[in-house]
């Protein structure tokens, strides 16, 4: 049985709120940003009637472990993630925020998710069977569900403020978010992508794929001119390389040709289509038994990845 309620809202009355995600809720202080991750799980574009106890630590704590490993590659929006070191402010709500919360600086959101595939999964899939494209990427033929690719694709999409995002081409986000920056952000996401499965398959997972998101900071004084666009840098931004943002399959039990067990809420869309939901309001909670694995689930892949304990 678990004995931690997950924490599905937060409350900071002494900060204005800056915004709400599906997981996340955003505070301002001064000019920067408090990024808290909370328990709180959706699928289908909705956010479930249940909560994942300490999903938000391992949200928080797997993308510092990745800012930290990817920091020479490309800047990221990361002030501090331990709670002692922010703002005194903060510190009378350390039981809310430590361990799950980052404070970050602010950058303008480039209006682009950026997808990199290893393997042929989830929607890919799906347009591969109609069109034998991804994205406007044409693939060899006779590829099965969970095939690895040749080499790893750029297959960006457009961000949705509520229902799914969109598969585009490089085309189209170029003609959204500019040729020179999307050539880059591809560069980016393709060499993240090429370093996390790296470290993940010595791990013993396989990353089938993965979404980043970046934004624009004015220019500093240091890091290299490649991640300059005219007067702003690229930072990276979210979340690097978590189950939520990620299909983590483990490698043992790897066979192409079929669905995967999972690391990520795969598990959680697996019941929820058992159940017959009709991904319409109102929205289900999810069974002890079903909670209690998929925090499992969240927290070996924490683990394995970090060779850490959870905070």
């Amino acid at each position: 049985m678990l004995t931690t309620a997950p924490l599905l809202d937060t409350n900071l009355p002494e900060l204005t709120r800056h915004g709400r995600g599906k997981v996340r809720d955003i505070y301002q202080v001064g000019d920067d940003l408090l990024i808290v991750a909370t328990d709180r799980i959706s699928a289908f574009d909705y956010v479930l009637g249940s909560g994942i106890p300490d999903k938000g630590k391992v949200l928080t704590q797997l993308s510092a472990f990745w800012f930290e490993r990817m920091g020479d590659l490309v800047p990221h929006h990361v002030i501090a993630t331990d709670v002692a070191k922010m703002p005194a402010a903060l510190h009378r709500y350390e039981d809310v925020l430590k361990g799950r919360a980052m404070l970050c600086r602010r950058t303008r959101p480039v209006p682009i998710e950026c997808v990199a595939r290893g393997y042929l999964s989830g929607s890919g899939w799906k347009e591969y069977q109609q069109s034998g494209r991804v994205c406007g990427i044409t693939l060899p033929s006779g590829l099965r569900e969970s095939d690895r690719l040749p080499e790893p694709i750029f297959t960006p999409a457009t961000k949705a403020e509520s229902g799914h995002d969109v598969n585009i081409s490089e085309d189209e986000a170029a003609s959204i978010a500019g040729r020179d920056l999307i050539t880059r952000l591809k560069q980016l996401t393709l060499e993240i992508y090429r370093r996390g499965c790296e470290h993940a398959e010595s791990k013993g997972i396989i990353i089938a794929d993965t979404k980043f998101e970046f934004g624009l900071a004015r220019r500093g004084t240091a890091g290299s001119s490649a991640n300059v666009i005219g007067d702003d840098e690229i930072v990276l931004i979210d979340e690097v390389l978590t189950p939520d943002s990620s299909r983590f399959w483990p490698r043992d039990q790897y066979v192409a040709g079929q669905g995967q067990p999972s690391f990520d809420k795969q598990f959680v869309r697996d019941y929820l289509e058992e159940i017959r939901w009709n991904k319409q309001p109102p929205v289900p909670s999810l069974p002890d038994e079903v909670v209690r694995k998929t925090r499992e689930k969240y927290v070996e892949a924490f683990r394995r990845l970090t060779g850490r304990d959870l905070v």
